[in-house]
């Protein structure tokens, strides 16, 4: 059976998956990548069942994986995976993960993407074009809104742009307390969100081209027509990098005012 390159995504996505709901709750190794990072069982065995797939249907393309790193052919297509994306919050049976799969194409774009929640059983995927939420097998369209007024800002390291911007620094302007309501879900599973509108933005310092973290997200964003620029409203992955993910042009020009306030 042919599957589209968005197919590959969905079905490489529900497969690593599957593999978290079933570590979710029990003991799983931990295996030291730093002082402070790990992985753990469900996220090495989450990337092989999705490598597998991959490997299946497109045996030709490339593959770069959180844990394992590049493996197959240097070629234009890269698939881009984070297997677990919130591995402590998962260590800690904390309900809030991603499992994310993405292609990258000739033109440096991504073209297809999933990001799963594996434990609400949805799944945000995109073909490009268009981008919908999968639940229970039924596809419904993304509408991102700024209703919430609800912002996720990451905390986690680096910070290379420290001189220009703080997120803690925003999280403590007085203006941003007063119009936003701050939230700090320490997953990507957030940016997705943002198309779903479920958040009215997430913000973000680093550098983040062909990032297998934030690869997927970006693209369901951006097809489901949310604002997406760095983080001082330049074109994506330019500058000093940075993300600011709003889903509608108000929502993100009052954030960047809020952010430049800090330059």
């Amino acid at each position: 059976m042919i599957l589209s390159d968005a197919e590959v995504a969905v079905a490489a996505a529900e497969a690593g998956a599957a593999v978290v709901r079933r570590y979710y709750g029990g003991p799983v190794e931990h295996h030291a990548k730093s002082h402070r990072d790990f992985a753990t069982t469900a996220d090495l065995e989450a990337e092989r069942a999705i490598l597998a797939v991959i490997r299946a249907h497109r045996p030709d393309d490339g593959f770069l994986g959180e844990e394992g790193g590049h493996s197959g052919p240097d070629g234009d297509r890269l698939w881009l995976v984070d297997p677990l994306c919130g591995t402590l919050n998962f260590a800690v049976t904390t309900p809030l993960v991603a499992v994310n799969v993405a292609l990258r194409t000739a033109a440096a774009e991504v073209t297809a993407a999933a990001s799963a929640d594996p434990l609400a059983g949805e799944l945000f995927w995109t073909d490009g074009t268009g981008a919908w939420l999968r639940r229970n097998g039924l596809d419904s369209p993304l509408r991102p809104s700024g209703e919430s007024l609800l912002v996720d800002v990451n905390l986690d390291p680096p910070f290379p742009n420290s001189a220009l911007f703080r997120a803690t620094t925003l999280l403590a302007d007085p203006e941003f307390i007063e119009g936003f309501g701050p939230r700090v879900l320490s997953t990507t599973l957030a940016v997705a969100w943002v198309a779903a509108g479920r958040r009215a933005a997430y913000v973000t310092d680093g550098h983040f081209a062909d990032s297998v973290h934030f690869a997927a997200g970006l693209a369901i964003c951006r097809a489901a027509g949310a604002v997406v620029t760095g983080i001082h409203g330049q074109p994506l992955h330019t500058g000093i990098g940075g993300l600011l993910i709003a889903a509608d042009a108000a929502t993100h020009a009052e954030l960047l005012r809020l952010v430049r306030k800090q330059g």
